[in-house]
């Protein structure tokens, strides 16, 4: 069969086109259910969509020199499609649903003009059938580049709104409710905030969510960030569940009462990731690390507090000075005992003794003078703050 005699037929068929825009919108509606699950193309929308494609596909049959502008109609349903996020697979059986009504158009045609006969219609199927497939993967490539588009956008809007979350903005109620449903979180009950490094377990989300613990993640810069929905106030599992599957530093913050109060346990949990000391592997409650908490809010007054009761002894040779800070540290920990300090630092309590005077000769203090909070203090800031007090 020439390429005329199969456009002739084809075009007979195009006459029919509205009817059969029609009759495709009813097909539809019963073999493709698809679109009345998801409900967001109106009849209007997809009557349109198989009218403009039915036409363009009937003008591509018996064509070798089709150009880019026969796949428009095709190009904008898929990208139609995508931006209603109709699934692809039914708007593809569409086509296919569409390629059935216009064979039997073709075959009805036929019969009606007899200019076509049994072998004539077999080379009109081979044809009518490469066009849909050609047809289709237009819809698809445009269907494709349009949910990646989408995916940018999606994940641009969703990075803003976490930004907003943790700068505070939930306390705008209209916001709080919009971050909740992108994001997918309530609005209200206790929360928690997770601050990790990035490399952290991806998994983390599935292990909460066996627990019952719903969460939701954001790779921040070099941090992972997570808000923790919580049943209740007690964050007993949530530790052990970070405890088990963290290999990197992390913090947590104390429970807050819903997303307009995110901001401040963010802050919390950053700080609590802060006092974890530089080389260790742990996740730091904020509950359990107050006194850190403070000399990390107020670096300047940490950084006095290391100079007044410190700051000589950080300038005199390493391996003395480690020996001495551990006996200080230790020594503060038992609340002054010399006895003790000895048992846990292994030494006789006259090293421990000679130790303690050597430190108040470096420093000046004289350490039954100093409140043993502020030795505490300024410990804990030598380690958290650069450069370390073995640097």
């Amino acid at each position: 069969m020439d390429t005329i005699a199969a456009q002739q037929l084809a075009a007979g068929v195009r006459t029919r086109v509205p009817g059969l825009a029609d009759e495709l919108v009813r097909i539809i509606a019963v073999q493709n259910p698809g679109y009345r699950r998801v409900g967001v193309v109106s009849d209007e929308d997809l009557r349109k969509s198989c009218h403009d494609n039915m036409s363009s596909v009937l003008a591509l049959i018996g064509r070798d020199d089709a150009t880019e502008e026969f796949y428009a109609a095709a190009r904008c349903t898929g990208r139609r499609r995508a931006e209603q996020r109709m699934p692809l697979d039914d708007v593809l059986r569409s086509f296919r649903l569409g390629g059935r009504l216009l064979w039997q158009a073709l075959v009805d045609q036929a019969r009606s003009d007899g200019s076509v006969d049994a072998e004539g219609l077999l080379e009109i199927a081979s044809w009518l059938w490469e066009v849909v497939d050609s047809t289709s993967a237009h819809v698809a490539a445009a269907y494709h580049a349009a949910e990646q588009q989408l995916v940018r956008i999606d994940e641009q809007r969703r990075a803003t709104l976490w930004e907003g979350l943790l700068r505070g903005r939930a306390k705008d109620l209209a916001f709080a409710h919009e971050a909740a449903r992108i994001i997918g979180v309530p609005v209200d009950g206790p929360y928690a905030a997770v601050v990790a490094d990035a490399d952290a377990s991806p998994a983390l989300g599935r292990l909460l969510a066996e627990h019952g613990i719903h969460s939701a993640w954001q790779l921040r810069a070099h941090t992972l960030v997570g808000l923790l929905s919580l049943d209740s106030p007690e964050l007993g599992i949530v530790l052990k569940v970070l405890r088990d599957a963290l290999t990197v530093p992390a913090g947590v913050s104390l429970v807050v009462h819903g997303l307009a109060d995110v901001d401040v346990a963010y802050r919390q949990a950053t700080l609590a990731r802060r006092s974890v000391q530089p080389g260790r592997v742990e996740v730091a409650a904020l509950a359990d690390r107050l006194p850190e908490a403070m000399v990390l809010s107020s670096p300047e007054l940490a950084e006095e507090l290391i100079r007044l009761r410190l700051g000589p002894l950080l300038k005199i040779p390493a391996g003395e000075r480690r020996i001495l800070l551990d006996t200080l540290e230790t020594w503060v920990a038992t609340a002054g005992s010399v006895s003790r300090t000895a048992e846990l630092v292994h030494c006789h309590r006259n090293t421990v003794i000679n130790r303690l005077t050597r430190i108040e000769a470096v420093t000046g203090n004289d350490l039954s003078d100093v409140p043993h909070l502020e030795l505490s203090l300024a410990l804990k800031a030598s380690w958290l703050l650069p450069p370390g007090p073995l640097a």
